[in-house]
């Protein structure tokens, strides 16, 4: 189903935070929202599952505004996957952790029924859990967890994923399948990513906010321009598609001066004058 954000504002504590954001992510599509620290991502994503309501403009997912909907019509429509987001899990199983996700389809009294069942089944084997179903949800590591928590939100049947830097504290190895499992799922999602590469993995579309603006949005390569790594995240860079399809990003062994003019241009590797540079290959294993 379709995200759509239109001119939307928040304010916090009478200071503006988010002015005049538009978004879009059509249905099935993976948007990635990145930035610097401090651009007003997670509050966006606040605003799009219901946890902050904005001064003004409209958050929208297929033809509905979410916020004239019930909380739990919305919830039904919305699953998100939070940074540590982990609640009261005290003694709880994996399997009864993903069960919460059907949360949005009881009554206050209602019990699982056998479509429950198969939802919180499909979502365990499709996020690789099933080995660690009966364990405490707290033994399990930092990467076991998260695979859980984004079953949880696949057991809500939702029809968009809102994420907030899903693999932070995870090895390069648990991110890498994360994002995998997260490709596999075809719901339409919004993504908040620390990491720049890692969002030109995984993302079909970017929108980089900047001091709670949106900047630049579109195809990956369009976005990651040299001048756009340079005036929003300070360093010189180009990101380019090798022949495997993924496309990496080579970083200067220096970022720009802060508040520098810096020309931003390619970084050469070869020993031809220019300042060497640093590869990060997202898809080499």
């Amino acid at each position: 189903m379709k995200l759509t954000v239109d001119r939307l504002h928040i304010t916090l504590d009478r200071s503006p935070i988010l002015h005049d954001v538009c978004l879009e992510a059509r249905k099935g599509d993976i948007v990635g929202l990145v930035g610097p620290n401090g651009s007003g991502k997670s509050t966006l994503l606040r605003a799009i599952y219901r946890s902050l309501r904005p001064a003004q403009g409209v958050v929208r997912v297929g033809d509905d505004d979410v916020w004239a909907l019930s909380a739990r019509t919305a919830a039904r429509r919305t699953a998100a996957v939070l940074q540590d987001a982990t609640g009261n899990t005290t003694g709880l199983t994996v399997t009864e952790i993903v069960a919460l996700g059907r949360a949005p389809h009881h009554g206050l009294l209602g019990r699982d029924g056998a479509e429950d069942h198969r939802a919180v089944e499909d979502a365990i084997d499709r996020c690789g859990v099933r080995p660690y179903a009966d364990r405490d949800y707290a033994s399990l590591s930092g990467g076991e967890r998260q695979r859980v928590l984004l079953a949880r939100a696949l057991a809500q049947d939702p029809q968009l994923l809102v994420l907030d830097e899903l693999t932070n504290h995870l090895d390069i190895r648990a991110r890498f399948e994360l994002l995998d499992l997260i490709r596999a799922t075809g719901v339409t999602t919004l993504a908040v990513l620390h990491d720049l590469d890692l969002a030109a993995r995984l993302c079909d579309h970017l929108v980089v906010l900047h001091e709670g603006a949106v900047v630049t949005a579109g195809p990956v390569l369009d976005v990651l321009s040299p001048a756009l790594l340079a005036d929003v995240f300070g360093v010189r860079a180009h990101a380019g598609q090798h022949a495997d399809g993924v496309v990496r990003i080579t970083y200067a062994a220096q970022p720009l001066a802060r508040g520098g003019g810096e020309e931003p241009g390619p970084v050469a590797r070869d020993g031809t004058g220019a300042e060497e540079g640093r590869t990060v290959g997202t898809g080499d294993r």
